[in-house]
């Protein structure tokens, strides 16, 4: 027979476990939006420099050097911040479901071992 305690101590571990998943959301969205406001002021950065270096550049020798290293950096900035950031979106997604592997253990049947 279920008790009435044993529904009131569901209803709060659910709302524990909600709130426990908001949170991680939350901070997980936080980190992610931060690591793309960083990669976005650092290309913004990085694309100033290079436009300044191409204006004072005097031969198309040197200009196409200056653009050459331009896109080679921006590329490797791009796929490390890409991974980072993709980094950021499974540690989110782990986080998120932490809470819920107690209730599930609840309900999943021990194993016979």
């Amino acid at each position: 027979m279920v008790k009435v305690e044993d529904i009131q101590q569901y209803g709060k571990e659910q709302f524990e476990t909600a709130v426990a998943s908001a949170t991680s959301l939350q901070n997980g969205f936080n980190a992610i939006a931060s690591a793309y406001g960083d990669y976005t002021k650092k290309s913004f950065e990085d694309t100033k420099s290079f436009v300044e270096k191409l204006s004072g550049v005097k031969s198309l020798d040197k200009a196409l050097e200056v653009q050459t290293e331009f896109a080679k950096s921006a590329y490797e900035m791009f796929v490390a911040e890409s991974q980072k950031i993709a980094g950021l979106y499974g540690d989110l997604a782990k986080q998120t479901f932490k809470p819920l592997e107690g209730i599930v253990a609840k309900f999943t049947p021990a194993s016979s071992h």
